[in-house]
């Protein structure tokens, strides 16, 4: 199993210095609003993915006043201890794996799998297609090592293929020919990420439904329509056919980074025919069906990170989410909540499992 044991935050967000150690399977973190439940999940979040859950500018994640943070921490895996240090100071960052640095960051990601579930995930539905894409690319680069290598290689290419059409009114030579060099290199990095996703998503709807049904208490039918201009033409193709709109439009109108994923309830749209209860329903079924997709391929559960759920489900469904976490299957959960009592009634019947960690107010 895959466990935190001690985590050490330095100058991280609101935490000067504090140091946890974690001794139960379940993780309950409780104290007020602001008081730096969130802030620690994202802590563990960190060492596992080199970044912020909730914040991509390292400057929203370092204490006011100071230059950098320092998160370390000791995880149990395959039942050996391994330390992760992170360090950020003056906009430069390293990541160690038992003191050896990481010269790319990607790496590190699927060593020390994880999923966080957390109130702001309501916008891989309601909000754009970036969203949904950057959901199912976090988890393909969980599962696939050499999906991340394809994905940043493409958002480089694509990046220079746009800049150079926004340069093209200065420039006095044709560009085609450099522009025949970056189609080439998008095809072999978007074509294998394409092939990735859907490939994945054909099965990964089953788990989803699964998961719905439990949680909904109730069957719906939930389904997925992935949208991607690769699907009805080679990417080589659509690039060459659109490349004079390109050029009108100074930017890169065809390619993976346009994919979105539709999300229907009984054929329709869930972003506007579902109820706010239909989609927290499906929100929590999505991330569990991630968590057992990366079980099923680590061959062990990964870390589940839980914020705040108590105050974004109702009763009904939080009994479920608990019996399903403390059950065979899962791993290390951390939890946050504003009440303890609550916590300890929502694991009455296994008190043995849980641990309850306080935020002491000077946190806050």
């Amino acid at each position: 199993m895959l466990s935190v044991s001690k985590i050490s935050l330095t100058q991280f967000k609101n935490y000067s210095h504090r140091v946890f150690q974690f001794s139960r399977r379940i993780v309950g973190i409780t104290g007020r609003n602001g008081s730096g439940k969130t802030n620690l999940l994202d802590a563990v979040y960190y060492l596992c993915f080199t970044k912020s859950y909730f914040h991509s500018a390292e400057s929203q994640n370092v204490q006011y006043n100071t230059n950098g943070f320092r998160l370390e921490g000791l995880f149990a895996r395959h039942g050996k201890e391994e330390k992760v240090v992170v360090t950020v100071k003056d906009g430069k960052k390293e990541i160690s794996l038992n003191d050896e640095t990481y010269e790319k960051f990607s790496r590190h990601i699927g060593q020390f799998p994880a999923v966080m579930i957390a109130p702001d995930d309501a916008e891989i539905i309601l909000g754009g297609s970036e969203d949904r894409r950057r959901w199912l690319d976090a988890l393909l680069c969980q599962l696939q090592p050499g999906y991340m290598d394809h994905l940043i290689a493409y958002h480089k290419i694509l990046q220079q293929r746009n800049s150079l059409l926004k340069a093209l009114a200065t420039m006095s030579h044709s560009p085609d020919a450099l522009l025949d060099v970056f189609d080439e290199q998008l095809v072999q990095h978007g074509v294998p990420v394409f092939e990735a996703r859907q490939a994945f998503l054909k099965g990964f709807i089953e788990q989803v439904q699964d998961r719905y049904d439990y949680l909904a208490g109730r069957h719906e039918i939930v389904a997925f329509r992935y949208q991607s201009q690769l699907l009805d033409r080679q990417l080589e193709t659509l690039l060459r056919e659109n490349r004079l709109r390109d050029k009108q439009m100074q930017r890169t109108t065809q390619g993976i980074h346009r994919d979105d994923l539709l999300f229907l309830l009984d054929e329709h749209p869930m972003k506007t025919s579902a109820s706010q209860g239909q989609r927290k329903s499906f929100l929590f079924a999505l991330k569990l069906a991630q968590y057992e997709a990366i079980r099923e391929h680590k061959q062990f559960p990964p870390i589940l990170l839980l914020d705040d759920v108590f105050e974004k489900l109702d009763q009904e469904r939080v009994s479920r989410l608990i019996a399903l976490v403390q059950g065979p299957g899962y791993g290390q959960v951390f939890i946050t909540d504003t009440h303890g009592e609550r916590l300890q009634q929502a694991f009455a019947e296994y008190p043995e499992v849980l641990q309850l960690i306080p935020m002491q107010e000077e946190n806050a």
